[in-house]
């Protein structure tokens, strides 16, 4: 897969990859010496379904239509199974967690029109996050062919697959978000849409449904990051011999 960033947008890109990679903080243990446990959001993206839903043979939900989230379920580290049913079918998805992880579990629709429903689970990269940054995972699960991502009207992001997943640290504010089959310059599949992101926040963000029959939106969550320690400068100090003074620093904002 490319990736393309533009520096006038002031993004950090982090990455893009397959689903189930996104970085995220290594196990520890609680002050007992007791494994804490993982956590557990079960996300559904099958536009028109109604599915239950099943953790280890344990019923966590029943009826979940397009747009719910459903936990966060504490998990014991190891591995464990989510079963979806419902409408006909039976989808089950097996993944491995440590203690501490945060992740998204996601049933949504393949690239093919008319395909069954499938899973795929992101790892939410919580780890510590700097002063007026905002952290964002964008996947692509919905019935469309790779997509290109454009933020503030650049595309930051090539040719992601169904499945597949992109994560930046930005400046938090408002931006401008679109997706675009990959290399057109046309219409966008979804959007632009007008995305908040607060400060020392992570949005997990899913696109889902079929532009075909006007199905298509996004379902997204968010949680609170850690500050990282660093502070955002106002000045720089220069030293006291008086050859540049203090040079004021212009803070980066989104936009600009």
């Amino acid at each position: 897969m490319a990736l393309a960033a533009s520096s006038a947008l002031l993004l950090l890109l982090i990455g893009v990859g397959p689903p189930g990679q996104a970085s995220g903080p290594s196990a520890h243990a609680g002050q007992s010496g007791k494994a804490t446990p993982a956590h557990l959001t079960v996300v559904q993206a099958v536009p028109g379904a109604t599915v239950d839903v099943s953790v280890d043979g344990r019923s966590v939900a029943r009826g979940a239509v397009v747009g719910d989230l459903l936990g966060p379920f504490d998990l014991a580290p190891g591995s464990h199974e989510v079963t979806f049913t419902g409408d006909g079918m039976e989808v089950a998805s097996s993944l491995d967690v440590t203690a501490g992880d945060s992740t998204d579990v996601v049933l949504h629709l393949p690239a093919e029109v008319g395909g069954d429903p499938v899973v795929h689970s992101y790892a939410a990269p919580t780890g510590e996050i700097g002063p007026g940054k905002a952290r964002v995972v964008l996947a692509h699960t919905a019935t469309v062919a790779p997509a290109d991502v454009e933020v503030n009207g650049e595309t930051v992001f090539t040719n992601i697959a169904n499945g597949e997943y992109a994560e930046a640290e930005v400046p938090a504010g408002t931006h401008e978000v679109a997706l675009l089959p990959t290399g057109g310059t046309g219409k966008p599949i979804l959007g632009p849409l007008q995305v908040p992101l607060d400060a020392r926040t992570l949005s997990m963000i899913y696109a889902y449904g079929n532009p075909r029959d006007g199905s298509m939106n996004v379902i997204a969550h968010t949680s609170t990051l850690a500050a990282d320690g660093a502070v955002r400068p106002t000045t720089i100090d220069t030293g006291s011999a008086g050859l540049a003074g203090d040079l004021a620093v212009t803070a980066f904002h989104p936009g600009r």
